[in-house]
């Protein structure tokens, strides 16, 4: 945000001196297969790109993938910035995001008004021309056709686990180290059960990996 001396300061023609950040350009290509969800493709990017390290960096998607992402797509990449630690993820605005200016209620003298703004300003993007992609700081790229179905875990949102060996890295954790992709569970231990009654009568056995509660509460989902 923006503070109240600063504030006035521009509402007074005074100058104000800041510091440029760092804009990383992370250039998406092709398109996610059937099998995988906005989820797993942001899980993928936060993995990448804290790799990569973006703290204090605002980072830039484009590319022509970006044509193949929803709004609500691309709000979930956007929403975990702070997850890859970033100040901020952003879209340039194209055509899609008039349509969505369009779905929300706008009425289209405003959404005329406001890409005959953009477009004045520079700050349109025509996806499909490669030419118009500005000069970054930084580059990455992703082809989205290589994202798989994967979780996070078991700790941090940021230790990607494709699908396929989520098994095998769950019991890795439990006997490592105690620590982030460690419960350091003594392999005597790892195969005990312990009783459960449920209020109805029933009795159950229960084990490490037993799912007994599921529920989606990061902020990946609920863009």
């Amino acid at each position: 945000g923006i503070g109240g001396i600063e504030a006035e300061a521009a509402m007074l023609g005074q100058p104000m001196s800041m510091v440029l950040p760092t804009v990383v350009g992370y250039k998406l290509t092709g398109r996610l297969s059937p099998q995988a969800t906005s989820t797993d493709l942001v899980l993928t990017i936060t993995q990448h790109l804290r790799a990569h390290g973006v703290v204090g960096k605002f980072v830039e998607f484009f590319g022509e993938g970006c044509r193949h992402l929803a709004i609500a797509d691309r709000a979930t990449l956007s929403n975990m910035a702070p997850e890859y630690g970033a100040t901020m993820g952003f879209f340039p605005v194209d055509q899609l995001t008039l349509e969505f200016l369009r779905q929300s209620g706008r009425p289209e003298s405003q959404v005329h008004y406001i890409e005959a703004y953009l477009r004045a300003q520079g700050l349109f993007r025509d996806i499909s021309k490669a030419s118009a992609d500005p000069a970054y700081s930084e580059l990455l790229e992703l082809d989205l056709s290589t994202v798989v179905p994967c979780v996070a875990g078991p700790k941090r949102p940021h230790d990607r686990v494709p699908l396929s060996d989520m098994k095998n890295d769950f019991v890795a954790c439990l006997g490592n180290r105690l620590g982030f992709k460690g419960f350091a569970i003594a392999p005597s231990d790892q195969e005990k059960q312990a009783s459960f009654e449920f209020e109805d009568g029933r009795s159950y056995q229960l084990s490490h990996g037993d799912v007994v509660i599921a529920a989606i509460t990061s902020c990946t989902n609920t863009s």
